[in-house]
C-alpha cells in the first residue's frame, strides 16, 4: 500500500543457506551488509504458496540504495517516529513489533497463528 513500509523479503536460491539468502537479499535490495542473523519465526504465505521465514540481523555497513526495479523506497526510521506499517497478522509487522518490544524492554508480542 502507498506509504506503508515493511521488512525486506526474497526467495532462497538453489544451493543457498537461509543465512546466505538474507544477506544476499538485503545487499541486492538496499546495498546494506548485515550479520549476526537470528531466526525469529515462520509464517505460511499463500502467494505464491510460500513459507516466510523471519530474521533479525545487525547492521554491518553500507548506505541504503534501493534497488530500482524492486524497492520503491527504503530508509532508516527513528523508533519513536515510524511510518505506517504492514497489517497486524503479518510476519513483517510481528518482526517490527518484536524489535520494538525488545529495545523497550516491554512484553513481546505474539506471532499470529
Amino acid at each position: 500500500a502507498p506509504g506503508v513500509y515493511s521488512t525486506l523479503a526474497g526467495f532462497v536460491e538453489a544451493g543457498e543457506s537461509l543465512e546466505q539468502c538474507v544477506q544476499r537479499e538485503v545487499r541486492e535490495e538496499v546495498a546494506v551488509e548485515v550479520g549476526n542473523l537470528r531466526y525469529i519465526a515462520s509464517q505460511s504465505w499463500p502467494f505464491p504458496h510460500s513459507l516466510m521465514l523471519g530474521f533479525h540481523a545487525d547492521y554491518q555497513g553500507g548506505e541504503i540504495v534501493p534497488q530500482p526495479e524492486e524497492i520503491e523506497d527504503a530508509r532508516w526510521f527513528r523508533l519513536d517516529a515510524l511510518p505506517p506499517l504492514p497489517p497486524h497478522g503479518s510476519i513483517s509487522r510481528y518482526l517490527i513489533e518484536l524489535h520494538l518490544a525488545r529495545r523497550a524492554g516491554t512484553a513481546e508480542p505474539h506471532l499470529p497463528a
